[in-house]
Parts: C-alpha cells; sequence; structure tokens
C-alpha cells in the first residue's frame, strides 16, 4: 500500500466545521469505494489549507477513472464549502502494509480477512494478493460499504476471540466459524453478489479452530453440504478444504495444527 497527503486548498472563507464535514464526507466516500484503506485519517490546518493522510491500495487508487456516485458528489460538496479538490502526493510505499495484486485478470476470488489486515477483503484466487475493491464491480449503491462493513464486524469479533479475555469470547467464535450465524450470511450474501457481478467464482472462508484432534478435523466434511471438501496439498498453505458448490474454504482447525 502507498500512503498518500491530500491538500486541500481554501479558494474563500469557510469556516472549521464546514470543511471539516466537507473532507470527512470525501474521506468515507473514497474509503467505502475501496481506494483508501483504514479507519483513522489525521487531518491538519497548515496556513489556510487542510492536508489528511491517507493509504492507497496502489498509486493511482485516487484516478478520477474510479471515482463512485458518491466521490465524485463529495468532491463537489468542497466547492460549496470553498474548498478546491484535493492534490494528491504520494509519499511513498508501506513497507509493513498488504501489497495489491497485479493479475491481470483473476480465475476466482476469496473472501477473507483477520484482525492484522488492513487491506481489501478480496484476494485473487491465483496469487492470494489483496484486489483492490474498485477493481470489480461495485456490490450495491454504487460503493463497497457493505462490504466493509462486514470486514469490520469480522475484524472485530476477531479481536476478541484472540484477546480471550471475556466471555464474548464463545459468541465471537461462533459469528467466524458456524454457518448459522449473522457474519456468515452476511458474508454467503457478499459471495453470491461477487460471483454474479464478475461471473467469476467467489470463495468465503469459514473460520475452524477447536475440534477433537487432527485426524477427526482432516476427515471433516463440508458443514453446508456434507460433502467431501478435503484438499490434497493447502491452498496458498492456509485452506486445507475447498468446496466449490458451497463456495467455501477453510483450515484444520488452529488448535490442531
Amino acid at each position: 500500500m502507498f500512503v498518500v497527503d491530500l491538500t486541500f486548498d481554501c479558494y474563500q472563507d469557510t469556516t472549521l466545521e464546514a470543511a471539516e464535514k466537507a473532507i470527512i464526507r470525501l474521506v468515507n466516500a473514497l474509503r467505502f469505494n475501496g481506494q483508501i484503506i483504514g479507519e483513522e485519517f489525521p487531518t491538519v490546518l497548515k496556513d489556510g489549507y487542510f492536508l489528511t493522510r491517507v493509504m492507497c491500495p496502489e498509486q493511482d487508487s485516487l484516478h478520477p477513472l474510479y471515482h463512485s456516485p458518491f466521490v465524485k458528489s463529495s468532491l463537489e460538496k468542497l466547492n460549496e464549502v470553498g474548498l478546491l479538490q484535493p492534490k494528491t502526493k504520494v509519499i511513498g510505499q508501506d513497507i509493513h502494509a498488504n501489497g495489491a495484486d497485479t493479475c491481470s485478470e483473476s480465475s476466482c476470488y476469496i473472501i477473507y480477512t483477520t484482525y492484522v489486515h488492513t487491506c481489501s477483503p478480496i484476494y485473487c484466487g491465483d496469487d492470494f494478493m489483496p484486489v483492490p475493491l474498485y477493481k470489480i464491480p461495485a456490490i450495491a449503491n454504487g460503493d463497497y460499504k457493505a462490504l466493509i462493513k462486514w470486514q469490520e464486524d469480522w475484524q472485530a469479533c476477531d479481536q476478541i476471540q484472540i484477546n480471550g479475555a471475556t466471555r464474548c469470547e464463545f459468541s465471537a467464535i461462533k459469528e467466524l466459524a458456524e454457518i448459522d450465524s449473522d457474519l456468515y450470511r452476511r458474508g454467503q450474501t457478499l459471495r453470491k453478489r461477487i460471483s454474479e457481478l464478475t461471473k467469476k467464482p467467489v470463495f468465503y472462508y469459514l473460520y475452524r479452530v477447536g475440534g477433537l484432534n487432527k485426524v477427526s478435523e482432516q476427515k471433516r466434511q463440508c458443514p453446508s453440504c456434507n460433502g467431501d471438501w478435503r484438499l490434497i496439498k493447502p491452498l496458498f498453505g492456509l485452506f486445507d478444504f475447498k468446496c466449490d458448490g458451497c463456495g467455501l474454504v477453510s483450515n484444520i482447525s488452529w488448535d490442531h495444527q
């Protein structure tokens, strides 16, 4: 990912409150369109202009070609409060962050995330690299808000179960690992929608923890159709199971790896 500065110049008198609201609106629009990543975007006022630092999946993520209708309307709102459209400056590539998929065309996609991942939750099924969301058709209402909100909830549950400090841990694991959970239901709805839009197979990662032992884990059937789904060789060294019919991938329980 790339660190980018957005500079908002004032072309007429404005108020701090009006400028702040307009910038926040634009930042949210860019985030829900996958053009910027993360949840915290520091903004400072310097010598008559505002500067916001963001993270982008690619160097050209902010190109107008990728703008959603919400982004375009948010840019127009800037002018209404006396701000010019932002000038962008790529500071450089974040050495700690994930890269982005560079395949010209993916054969399939995997919906996957964890609490430590700050990147797109859509992965290329060929090289397992995050696919910038604006590279696939918008899911609903012109952007990817529903998918990003699902990702936020998945990561919150993952953080709770990893910490393991409260009784909420068990409810969080159920959301991540059970096919009757709300998180799974939402994820499957998104999976089917993305598959419909891209005309490509899309798989949903079903978290797995617990279980009796490694032998019983290896014999586990698909929880959705009860069919055989064990892979001869783990996919990307991570997924031990894959069901093409149900669009699921999963792992041998982390307790028995």
